[in-house]
């Protein structure tokens, strides 16, 4: 069962390392990490993009700020895992949040 987590970007450089590597670094590897960088004027991309080349897991859709809601929406679309996730960017998550999910999930 794979778990899409979806970040929304928006000028958020400082913070972003500890959210994405928070996600490479889950317990439970089957999840996808779509980050969605909505305008960011600041070097949120550069981040994302080195990112990138650590986890081949990281997908990057750049699109035109329209906001959150939009941001998030965009990631749904993209998503391809059975469950979604969503984490903000100036957040991160334990290592084994995504592991707990998916036991709660076929627990229930």
């Amino acid at each position: 069962m794979k778990i899409s987590v979806i970040v929304p970007i928006y000028n958020c450089e400082k913070y972003l390392v500890q959210c994405v590597e928070s996600l490479i670094a889950q317990t439970y590897k089957n999840i996808e990490i779509i980050l969605v960088n909505d305008g960011s004027t600041d070097n949120s991309d550069e981040i994302i993009r080195e990112q990138m080349k650590i986890d081949s897991r990281i997908q990057l859709i750049d699109k035109q700020n329209a906001g959150v809601a939009a941001a998030r929406n965009t990631g749904i679309d993209a998503a391809t895992g059975d469950m979604i996730v969503f984490l903000d960017p100036d957040d991160y998550l334990t290592t084994n949040a995504c592991e707990r999910i998916y036991e709660e999930r076929i627990n229930h």
